[in-house]
């Protein structure tokens, strides 16, 4: 269920590096998105903001609750996905494609091995 291209934190967060460049794309798990369910607004950092590893850097909004966001990497927003403020509803329609919401530039990439592959969060979540 979940795509073996990129590393997970036990928050329910994903990252996929770009082409082996230090810029990765974020957004939340398939796991997340299905327990908060329908999403109705997301609230991200701005482009040129600091995010920290696994530290806060939004928050979501379902019908069911708000929920913090945090970062699986440290570093800075490159871009924020624009269509999530209209449109926040592809987080549960596609979170592993159009519903990412940041591009990261990382200031660290060795934390990247310290998150869970995909097997390896398949296994934390199924222990949930």
């Amino acid at each position: 269920m979940n795509p073996d291209d990129r590393k997970y934190t036990r928050e329910h967060e994903w990252v996929v590096s770009e082409n082996g460049a230090d810029t990765v794309l974020v957004g939340i798990t398939h796991y997340a998105q299905d327990q908060l369910g329908d999403v109705v607004y997301v609230e991200l950092p701005a482009v040129g903001d600091p995010v920290g590893y696994l530290a806060k850097m939004g928050e979501i909004e379902s019908v069911k609750a708000v929920s913090d966001l945090f970062s699986p990497v440290s570093g800075e927003v490159a871009e924020v996905n624009g269509r999530l403020a209209q449109e926040p509803e592809l987080v549960n329609n596609d979170p592993f494609g159009d519903g990412w919401m940041l591009r990261v530039s990382m200031s660290d990439p060795a934390e990247l091995d310290s998150l869970l592959d995909a097997a390896a969060y398949d296994e934390y979540v199924g222990q949930l």
